[in-house]
């Protein structure tokens, strides 16, 4: 595994090379451009060289006016923002009344997601022509509008590519081709240390004073239970007593590494961004899955805390010490101010990760230890029905659970806000056209800012580039939470089916199956299989119910599929995702404390390149993998 850390490491040269050849890392601009028969090209291009190509996830476009007395009004609304008003672009002026003389205007258009652009005259003609289309990055494109004949007012708009886009995506294939290929050569190293021959020949390369100890004193070739440099392997099961799971450190490692991946920027690619409002992208799937296998975990130190003798007085201790302390991590990690001077307590943000991480805990880890009842989870405890072994005991908690998503579902729907629907579950600004910019997440915002204020919570949500919102808010707010604790105690049951059916994996994964099913059924009736006409829409902003049951089924999944390859079959160690699994507080707090610090952060050449920006966040997800796999090798480990 040294060579493995070592080959890890050198990812990031191989990386970076790939990703920054010619062509990846700016726009083409040679060769024939589309559509060079026509007209407006030869203008288009002459443009272009008067104007900057743009920024990434950008496209210049070139409005040509060949009406000769009319103004136009040039708007555009995004194919991602729902129910939204058209934005002004441009004002494109009139011809002067010859080819050479037409009005132009250049604007920059975004490239993530599709656009309508809309024409209409200045003088109030209404709109003359719409356009639908989804623009490439760095791409140079003529918008042409003229009349279609001199008997007729008809208007037509004819879009032409002067310039063909790039292809952005090139670089995400490169990267997965590199990371391939290191795992390919894992694999065959693996093979081949499995041969005597082999395996004998690398120990006495490296080791060769203790190969010849070893053949001295006739204790044979080593072998990967004796050798010196085996690692530390932790046991997967024992009759005496349950090891630790090396699948849910994989899971929790796996969740983990995604989230420092997003958080340090995706490569700037808008699916490894949080979604504006409703519906997912890959940075929305990590933190409740984080959360869920904290409550996986938390069943299974509960009960082996308890089975070793400690009280539940001195337990009920160390989750509120835990608690505390996360939440304190967690305000000094969103709070840094480590060169603008002493931070001001006007502006200190309340809510985040770890403090939402922190309450969970205390809630869900609490509410197992009041209510666990002994000889449970040995099958001593009588029930009526034996296939709910692992609910009906705990009916008490199941009762508590609904009646917090009740008060969500009161608070969400019935509490009336200032100026807003009630019941509005909507982003504000220019949403639901424009009616209410100022309601953006409903009741959940408004309890942020009536009880924290709006300069303790978040300022610049991810509604704000799409909706255009004003308002702050925060996604790890107040209401949330509620959500969040029922997808830790979704985690909590996938731990009392571990401890219920202890060696019967079978038993185990139709569970997780079961399950699974059960929280896709119930999503699929509350989105009516929709992004935005359900009734309560998936939304990681505002922890929607639905976002968690959809949640909770894919964890369920990634659970049952880890768990099976991981400790059922053996087909997988776990690496590399179990090493930061098993440090994650300190990987999680290292990444946010030295995210703008060198090695995990440099001066591009290129800052508008996704092919740079993916290299460098790679690059630095990379180095916390390694760093998470040394440290397990020194037996290093931070708990709280």
């Amino acid at each position: 595994m040294a060579a493995a850390a070592g080959l890890v490491a050198a990812a990031a040269a191989a990386l970076g090379a790939l990703l920054m050849a010619p062509g990846l890392t700016q726009p083409h601009g040679e060769g024939p451009p589309e559509g060079s028969g026509s007209e407006p090209v030869p203008r288009g291009r002459a443009a272009a060289e008067r104007h900057p190509t743009g920024r990434m996830d950008q496209a210049l476009l070139l409005v040509h006016n060949e009406l000769p007395a009319q103004g136009l009004l040039l708007s555009a609304l995004s194919g991602a923002c729902h129910q939204c008003l058209y934005q002004y672009l441009a004002f494109v002026p009139p011809s002067g009344g010859g080819l050479s003389e037409t009005g132009t205007a250049v604007v920059m258009v975004d490239t993530q997601h599709p656009l309508t652009l809309q024409l209409s005259g200045s003088v109030g003609d209404g709109e003359l022509c719409k356009i639908q289309y989804h623009f490439g990055e760095f791409g140079n494109y003529s918008l042409v509008i003229k009349t279609q004949s001199t008997s007729t007012k008809a208007v037509s708009c004819d879009l032409v590519i002067n310039e063909g886009p790039i292809n952005s995506y090139l670089p995400i294939l490169f990267a997965f081709l590199v990371y391939m290929g290191i795992l390919a050569i894992l694999i065959m190293w693996h093979l081949f240390m499995k041969i005597d021959r082999v395996r004998n020949w690398v120990y006495k390369k490296l080791n060769p004073r203790e190969t010849d100890r070893l053949i001295n004193s006739e204790l044979g070739s080593p072998n990967t239970s004796d050798s010196v440099s085996s690692g530390p392997t932790p046991r997967l099961w024992s009759t005496g007593s349950r090891q630790r799971l090396r699948s849910l450190d994989t899971f929790r490692g796996l969740s983990l590494i995604i989230m420092v991946f997003v958080n340090y920027g995706g490569g700037k690619y808008w699916f490894f961004k949080h979604e504006s409002w409703n519906g997912l992208t890959v940075a929305d799937l990590v933190f409740p899955w984080f959360v869920f296998i904290m409550g996986t975990s938390i069943s299974l130190s509960l009960s082996s805390m308890l089975r070793w003798g400690s009280s539940k007085q001195k337990v009920l201790g160390k989750i509120f010490w835990r608690s505390f302390l996360l939440i304190l991590l967690g305000i000094i990690v969103v709070n840094p101010n480590y060169c603008l001077g002493p931070l001001s307590w006007d502006n200190l943000r309340i809510p985040g990760v770890l403090q939402r991480l922190g309450f969970t805990y205390l809630v869900v880890a609490a509410l197992e230890l009041l209510f666990t009842k002994p000889g449970a989870e040995n099958g001593t405890l009588e029930t009526p029905c034996l296939a709910l072994q692992d609910i009906l005991p705990y009916w008490p908690q199941w009762v508590f659970i609904l009646m917090l998503e009740v008060i969500w579902l009161c608070l969400t729907f019935l509490l009336p806000v200032p100026g807003c629907p009630r019941g509005y579950l909507g982003p504000g600004g220019i949403g639901d056209f424009g009616k209410y910019p100022n309601c953006t997440g409903g009741a959940a915002g408004y309890i942020d800012r009536l009880l924290l204020g709006e300069k303790h919570i978040y300022q610049h949500p991810s509604s704000t580039v799409i909706y255009q919102t004003m308002m702050p808010y925060d996604p790890e707010g107040i209401l949330g939470t509620i959500n969040t604790i029922l997808m830790a105690f979704l985690g909590l049951q996938a731990g009392k089916i571990i401890l219920f059916y202890k060696d019967q994996h079978k038993q185990i994964m139709s569970r997780f199956f079961i399950w699974s099913i059960v929280m896709g059924i119930i999503s699929a009736i509350l989105t009516k299989c929709s992004k935005e006409e359900g009734f309560i829409p998936i939304n990681k902003n505002l922890w929607s119910l639905s976002y968690v049951t959809t949640m909770s089924c894919f964890a369920f999944i990634l659970l049952l599929l880890i768990y099976y390859l991981v400790d059922v079959k053996r087909l997988w160690s776990g690496a590399p995702f179990f090493y930061p699994g098993m440090n994650s507080i300190l990987v999680y707090i290292g990444h946010e404390v030295f995210e703008n610090y060198f090695p995990f952060k440099w001066k591009m050449q290129d800052s508008q390149s996704h092919a740079e920006h993916l290299t460098q966040n790679l690059t630095a997800t990379t180095l916390w993998v390694v760093a998470s796999y040394l440290l397990y090798r020194r037996k290093i480990f931070w708990k709280i």
